[in-house]
């Protein structure tokens, strides 16, 4: 397959969560670049962007491999958004835009519509979409990019249950959305705590098979895997 040359990182990463690559493999530049139908520059760069976020290691005598992240590391993941999402609110309760309101409303529309028809087999992309879009709104090119680094990673080392409660999930975040539109930055961050405490509940660690391929059904996050410092998220 042929790809534009700046868009090799985000495909390779991609790869590496979707389980294309398995975890501990090698990665060789010439395999590479002859998947993605570049040449070996561009994959030289995008491996050194991956290694800085996280998903490549570079192993003597082995090169560029797929990381192995350790369950420790994936619950540092869960308790870093825990306290990165709820700033993101505030901040898009302070610096949001007319365009970035309309989007969150029309995602919450269409996910409250799903519910009710009971068609939730896209439920989980559009929950992707409006916290993308939240994440914008904040207008913090760092903190952007750090939660959408977080949402890659974890979207790698967990899967992730559908809520009991459809209904209950999209309504939070319709109050989430009143509270930014108000400029309530407290109460957006108090909400988008609790929400991201709820959502910690629902991830559950991917099964790691002798091959280093991720699996589903793995173990679910225990209170112990929790947020360390989420007491001061619940005021």
């Amino acid at each position: 397959m042929r790809i534009p040359a700046h868009s090799v990182c985000t495909a390779v990463r991609d790869d590496i969560v979707s389980g294309v690559f398995a975890r501990g493999s090698r990665l060789t530049e010439e395999v590479l670049a002859r998947r993605y139908g570049v040449s070996r520059v561009p994959v030289r760069e995008a491996l050194r962007t991956l290694e800085s976020e996280g998903f490549v290691v570079t192993r003597r005598h082995a090169g560029a491999c797929v990381a192995e992240p350790t369950e420790q590391e994936a619950a540092d993941l869960l308790e870093i958004r825990m306290l990165l999402e709820p700033l993101g609110a505030a901040r898009a309760a302070q610096r949001r835009t007319e365009a970035h309101l309309k989007v969150l409303r029309g995602l919450v529309g269409l996910g409250q519509e799903r519910v009710r028809r009971g068609e939730g087999e896209d439920l989980r992309s559009l929950s992707g979409w409006f916290h993308e879009t939240l994440a914008q709104a904040s207008g913090s090119p760092a903190l952007i990019a750090l939660l959408t680094q977080l949402r890659h990673k974890i979207a790698w080392m967990y899967t992730v249950e559908q809520p009991v409660r459809p209904a209950e999930a999209w309504a939070g975040h319709g109050a989430l959305v009143d509270a930014v539109a108000r400029g309530d930055a407290e109460r957006a961050r108090a909400l988008a705590a609790q929400h991201a405490e709820r959502a910690t509940a629902a991830h559950r660690l991917r099964r790691v098979d002798r091959t280093g391929r991720a699996t589903a059904g793995g173990t679910r996050v225990s209170g112990s895997q929790r947020a360390v410092n989420i007491v001061g998220l619940r005021h």
